[in-house]
């Protein structure tokens, strides 16, 4: 039963996700997208915070200036504020075929910093993978867009984000985590706003939007928490890329948005290679 509550969990987490990037990427047509992290970071901070307190939780952790925590609030910051350029300038979908090669990152950075194991066979999955992205991207031909590349980047700091997650003190609950990860945003929205300029009062229509996705937004942190604790890591893990599928969804109903064969080939590969390497290390555990 937890591997089915745990599944149900990450299905969950990941169509909050996607609903998440959506109601971004709806506020980032009227407003810089600095402004759009800032806000949305502080709201998520200070929910966290305030869940934190009722579980008699002490906001400043000793632990925050560890070596783990600043890496780890670095890679956040480059992969939120190089993620959000990528779903405000592409479309939706190709954004998150891209996002969905973080795991196949983690797995090659976890060989690199915490010296495991990883056989040819893995390794051939996680070189698939990436070729998969080459298919989303498309470099060199007429179909492709610069700004995809922001999606390249905040996948590599998603997956540095994850790895030095790894390494944080277990002292330090989710819900801390998730103070220190959303204060993050904030400072990503201030460089992004620094250097483009443009701020004003949103409308009540974008105040909506950004409301709507920082409570779906820890709304999907908390249940990607509980997925990840509830189950085998192994059966679980693979639920997480139904975000794709909601992502084209949402982006084909809202956005108005028409993957191409290509995006749904390079869909495919990335998905495929990914599910391969959760399988293989399931049967190597």
């Amino acid at each position: 039963m937890d591997t089915v509550r745990g599944s149900l969990l990450m299905v969950l987490a990941m169509a909050a996700f996607a609903l998440e990037d959506m109601f971004i990427k709806s506020a980032s047509q009227s407003l810089p997208v600095g402004q759009v992290l800032i806000i949305f970071g502080l709201g998520g901070m200070v929910i966290f915070m305030i869940m934190a307190r009722a579980q008699g939780q002490r906001i400043l952790h000793p632990a925050i200036c560890t070596r783990p925590m600043v890496l780890r609030s670095v890679a956040e910051v480059t992969g939120r504020l190089c993620y959000t350029l990528a779903i405000a300038l592409t479309p939706l979908s190709s954004a998150s075929a891209i996002l969905q090669a973080t795991p196949l990152v983690v797995a090659a950075g976890a060989v690199v910093f915490f010296g495991e194991q990883v056989g040819w066979k893995r390794w051939l999955a996680i070189a698939v993978g990436f070729c998969g992205v080459l298919l989303v991207l498309r470099p060199g031909v007429s179909g492709f867009e610069p700004a995809s590349i922001f999606a390249v980047i905040g996948t590599l700091g998603f997956a540095g984000r994850d790895l030095a997650t790894r390494a944080a003190p277990s002292s330090m609950s989710n819900h801390q985590l998730g103070i220190y990860g959303f204060a993050m945003l904030i400072v990503a929205g201030g460089v992004a706003l620094g250097w483009t300029g443009g701020a004003s009062w949103p409308s009540w229509l974008v105040w909506a939007q950004l409301a709507a996705a920082t409570v779906i937004g820890v709304i999907a942190y908390n249940a990607l928490t509980g997925a990840m604790r509830a189950g085998e890591i192994s059966v679980v893990a693979p639920f997480r890329y139904t975000r794709l599928v909601f992502a084209m969804v949402l982006g084909v109903l809202v956005f108005g948005e028409r993957p191409d064969l290509l995006t749904l080939l390079g869909s495919a590969v990335i998905i495929g290679s990914g599910l391969f390497t959760v399988l293989r290390e399931r049967r190597s555990r």
